[in-house]
């Protein structure tokens, strides 16, 4: 499936105070993450990350990681949820229960080190996740470490990622890397934690305003790029975050 540059979402996740989350509204992000994963520094409850979500009022996404049917519906319900971003190692049946227990998205994140085990989650959960979204392996902890999976093995399979499935960026992107991404990448979503933070949990305005911008600046060069002649649209050198140079 080729990404709609112009549809690309931008969600800020591991929020953990709603400040931060009116913050990433006003930048213009359009799904506010918040953490759910008892292990992760930015750990917040179901009751939080509601408070979270009002304050933004933006879709919240709520990151979960192998729970019970029952407790992700609970808490999704209790928080107002309207993505749930599984986490863990959720088989597909998970999924397909979840979507008949309410009206939200559903995000499968895989932890990806080569193009085999992307096209592996692909097959896994098209037709059943709305998004897969990519993101660095770590050994110890399931999201929010900066690490940046490999993005040659997407580039080389994005044109072969079926239509239905969004494929969502995460991991290591941050206000310098994320227009390469966008341009290299096509993400349907891009999806930052710890790239705006000044600490776990506690993002950075300028950060988060500055990752927004640069992100939907580079979806815009890319959705006019396929929109032109290819006879009429020059050859321009690019810098390495994606820019075009003068």
């Amino acid at each position: 499936m080729s990404s709609s540059a112009q549809g690309m979402r931008v969600k800020i996740c591991g929020l953990t105070r709603p400040a931060d989350a009116r913050a990433a509204a006003e930048a213009g992000a359009d799904v506010v993450g918040a953490v759910l994963v008892a292990s992760s520094p930015r750990s917040v409850s179901p009751g939080r990350a509601g408070e979270i979500g009002e304050a933004a009022r933006r879709p919240l996404a709520l990151v979960v990681a192998d729970l019970p049917v029952a407790e992700i519906v609970e808490a999704a319900r209790r928080a107002g949820a309207s993505v749930l971003q599984l986490h863990g190692d959720e088989p597909p049946e998970l999924l397909r229960t979840l979507a008949g227990e309410g009206d939200w998205e559903l995000w499968k994140a895989a932890r990806v080190r080569s193009l085999d085990q992307i096209e592996r989650a692909v097959a896994r959960y098209h037709g059943v996740a709305r998004a897969l979204l990519l993101d660095g392996w770590h050994p110890d902890q399931l999201g929010g470490t900066g690490t940046r999976f490999p993005w040659e093995a997407l580039e080389a399979l994005r044109d072969r990622i079926p239509a239905g499935l969004e494929v969502g960026v995460a991991g290591g992107l941050e206000p310098a890397n994320v227009a390469m991404a966008v341009t290299r990448l096509r993400p349907d979503i891009v999806d930052v934690s710890s790239g705006v933070e000044t600490r776990p949990g506690i993002k950075e305005a300028g950060l988060v305003a500055a990752f927004v911008e640069r992100a939907r600046a580079a979806a815009g060069r890319a959705a006019g790029e396929t929109s032109r002649d290819p006879i009429d649209s020059p050859n321009q050198p690019h810098r390495e975050d994606g820019t075009e140079t003068s």
